[in-house]
């Protein structure tokens, strides 16, 4: 490619890049990039009107002659240029001498090395990837793009979307890289894929997002706020506190693996202003207890490197009584006009041992029911002993020998 590039800019760079026709004056070169130029302004939409230009940085891979670093330069505080040819970089270099704000690079032709990771806030490249004879090349370039883009900074594409009809290409009429491909590379890359046009054709254009990097604040309990989370009760629950969650997670989207296990997400909160976002996760059954690893996955693509969540053995159940009413009027709490209790039970395992005097006299029949599974919480209904006389009456409850309850409750008959 370089050879070839470097006897291109000796016979007639302005014709190789722009194709118009030969050996044509510099103002004739330059306005033929008017039409690329609207195809990229547009693109610059993107960007919020608060940042001002002059903080971004931007890269055009494959420059030339530089052709389109003057006019782009104008929506940036710093821009680079690279090609593959030293013969393009040295006429770009003296074209643009004049512009303290413009870079322009030598390279290797298949890779960015000499800018590091999240460095551009714009990245863009038109009738480049066209002319590379090989698709490996093609897609180390775009490895590269998506390296050295920063999170939440764009990239404005120009691919050939040719159907693949050739066995060997040229760096004239280079590799083809279809639209199938673009989204998979894409999807496989965490890359927000916002534009794919002219599909099949010489001319695709695709625009991409880097997003914004997602990291694990921290990881607590969700109803203590202590570093560990048992695990398992109703209190085996983890809050994670997330920056930068796309705000389109929800609890269909998002998945949280524990040793590879799924939890249940069960909320996802509102966006702070320093972005961060807390969704709270309850354990898998039968997780280990230790530091435990989990992954964050949205629509099954991982969002973050793996958290680590202090799992221990949960305390002792504690059965006890949480609420009192008249089976049928809740609101009459301990008058009971119906004949008949509803009490509610919490971290109660087993109503196996459950049992009910009013006044010493037993209750014999139950109706129960569980409403809620991780708190152990059952709610239970019986009928007041027929014996038992309107009026000031003794109602206690246990489970086996633990007593928990011994209160005063009002009969109606």
């Amino acid at each position: 490619m370089r050879s070839d590039w470097d006897q291109r800019a000796r016979e007639d760079p302005h014709y190789y890049v722009a194709f118009g026709r030969r050996d044509q004056d510099e103002a004739e070169f330059l306005a033929t990039a008017a039409d690329v130029l609207r195809e990229l302004e547009k693109e610059l939409k993107r960007f919020p009107a608060s940042q001002p230009a002059s903080s971004r940085r931007a890269l055009e891979i494959g420059c030339g002659p530089g052709r389109l670093l003057r006019p782009m330069s104008r929506h940036f505080g710093e821009i680079h240029g690279v090609d593959v040819s030293p013969e393009m970089i040295a006429r770009a270099r003296e074209r643009l001498a004049d512009l303290p704000g413009v870079r322009v690079h030598a390279t290797s032709g298949s890779e960015l090395s000499l800018f590091p990771a999240a460095h551009f806030d714009f990245i863009y490249s038109y009738a480049v990837f066209q002319h590379i004879p090989s698709a490996d090349v093609v897609f180390s370039y775009l490895r590269e793009v998506v390296r050295v883009l920063k999170p939440g900074g764009f990239a404005h594409l120009h691919i050939n979307g040719l159907p693949k009809t050739s066995r060997a290409y040229t760096t004239w009429e280079g590799a083809r890289v279809s639209a199938a491909e673009v989204r998979e590379f894409t999807r496989e890359h965490g890359i927000d894929l916002l534009s794919l046009t002219g599909i099949d054709t010489q001319y695709m254009w695709t625009t991409w997002r880097k997003p914004a990097a997602v990291r694990v604040r921290s990881v607590a309990n969700a109803f203590s706020s202590e570093q560990a989370v048992p695990m398992s009760g109703r209190l085996a629950c983890a809050a994670f506190t997330i920056e930068n969650l796309p705000e389109a997670c929800d609890l269909n989207s998002l998945t949280v693996l524990f040793d590879g296990a799924p939890g249940v997400v069960c909320y996802v909160g509102p966006r702070a202003q320093n972005h961060l976002t807390q969704i709270n996760v309850f354990l898998p059954p039968g997780i280990r207890t230790g530091l435990v690893p989990a992954v964050l996955l949205y629509q099954g693509r991982r969002l973050s490197a793996a958290a680590s969540v202090r799992v221990i053995p949960p305390g002792p159940a504690v059965p006890r009584l949480i609420a009192l009413s008249d089976a049928v009027d809740l609101l009459s709490l301990s008058r009971i006009q119906s004949g008949m209790v509803k009490v509610t039970l919490e971290e109660a395992p087993s109503l196996a041992d459950f049992h009910a005097t009013v006044s010493g006299m037993p209750v014999h029949h139950f109706d129960t029911f569980r409403t809620d599974p991780l708190a152990e919480r059952h709610e239970i209904n019986f009928t007041i002993p027929d014996a038992v006389p309107a009026g000031q009456a003794l109602l206690e409850i246990g489970l086996g020998a633990r007593r928990l309850a011994r209160t005063a409750i009002e009969v109606v008959r």
